[in-house]
């Protein structure tokens, strides 16, 4: 069949062969008077199909041209087209959008009519940025409307990655139980070590704090703070005097970048009853358990990071693939002036 390329459309006018594309595919949107209208992708999806002759001026637009003027005419063409066809290959009826998202992405077997869009789907570069805030909209958005986000990555040869995106709110079983008395720590360096076994024991009852090492226990700087924030442990210095949270909070800061972001999220999760431990084997800040460590796995690997901070996809494609392997879920913990919420990434085939 033939189509007219008229500026960002492709007009097929015959009535017939309109309503065949429309009836039959889902392609295009129909005309006044019959036919449909194609936009860019679909149009030059249908042409390197062989479905579809496209003219300018009476003269024919081989596939090649229309694409590298679709290319000129719409932005990330190319991106948004790979992914476009990578969903029809795989038998989705697939539209584009404009707004937040590029395509929506209807039920295998499902048309227009009978369905409404199982996924929304943005589509990026491998080599684009993106502001974790935007993504916490988009998710927030998605979810007061029951959608599905998935996220297409598209790599520098050509293939999809999808990831699905969804706010989560991890919550554990373990809660703080009452101490007798406040356990006493020694700072070095940068950890805090427990020398009193009675002092370790009471801080493992408590929450499963530190580690016991031989005859003694150590901590996190971040579970030290934490602790001594809550009145729960009192850390002293070499000289063996008091130290406040605010002072501990200030040796930690000096010892370890992002500290308040990573000290801000761990209490939070620790509120949420997770049991929180170091995640840097995993590439993370901390793995979260949802009950004792003794007796389950971590569930989850958690990264802190601050509202407004540029992330890149390799970063989000190493995580996942890694969070993948270990069987656990991935967090973004976004810590901004207002709260602190939880992004998950998935790696995801539709």
């Amino acid at each position: 069949m033939t189509g007219i390329l008229v500026d960002d459309i492709v007009e097929v006018r015959d009535q017939s062969e309109g309503s065949r594309l429309y009836t039959r595919g889902n392609y295009g949107y129909p005309r006044s008077g019959g036919g449909v209208d194609l936009d860019l992708i679909e149009a030059t999806y249908l042409s390197e199909c062989n479905r579809l002759d496209v003219e300018l001026d009476s003269s024919p637009v081989r596939f090649d041209e229309l694409f590298r003027h679709s290319s000129t005419v719409l932005e990330d063409f190319d991106i948004r087209y790979l992914v476009y066809r990578d969903f029809r290959q795989r038998g989705f009826v697939v539209k584009t959008e404009t707004g937040d998202y590029d395509l929506s992405v209807f039920p295998r077997g499902k048309t227009l009519s009978n369905s409404r869009p199982e996924y929304y789907v943005k589509a990026v570069s491998e080599r684009a940025t993106f502001e974790t805030s935007d993504l916490i909209s988009q998710a927030i958005d998605a979810e007061e409307r029951k959608r599905s986000i998935l996220y297409a990555v598209v790599d520098e040869e050509g293939d999809v990655t999808y990831y699905r995106m969804a706010l989560r709110d991890p919550f554990g079983k373990v809660f703080p139980v009452k101490m007798k008395e406040t356990p006493v720590g020694w700072l070095v360096r940068d950890r805090v070590f427990v020398y009193e076994m009675e002092d370790a024991e009471a801080l493992r009852t408590f929450g499963f704090y530190g580690k016991t090492v031989g005859n003694f226990m150590q901590l996190s700087l971040v579970e030290s703070c934490h602790l001594v924030s809550k009145g729960r442990m009192q850390v002293l210095n070499a000289a063996g005097e008091p130290m406040s949270f605010d002072d501990l909070r200030e040796v930690s800061s000096k010892v370890q970048d992002g500290f308040d972001i990573r000290l801000a999220v761990f209490s939070d999760l620790r509120e949420r009853g997770l049991v929180v431990k170091s995640g840097f084997k995993y590439g993370n800040h901390f793995r979260a358990y949802t009950s004792s460590p003794d007796d389950c796995h971590a569930r989850y690997l958690v990264h802190a990071i601050i509202d407004g901070g540029i992330r890149t996809w390799s970063e989000v494609s190493k995580t996942v693939r890694l969070s993948g392997g270990v069987k656990k879920e991935i967090l973004l913990g976004r810590v901004s002036r207002r709260d602190i919420k939880y992004l998950e990434f998935q790696w995801f085939r539709p």
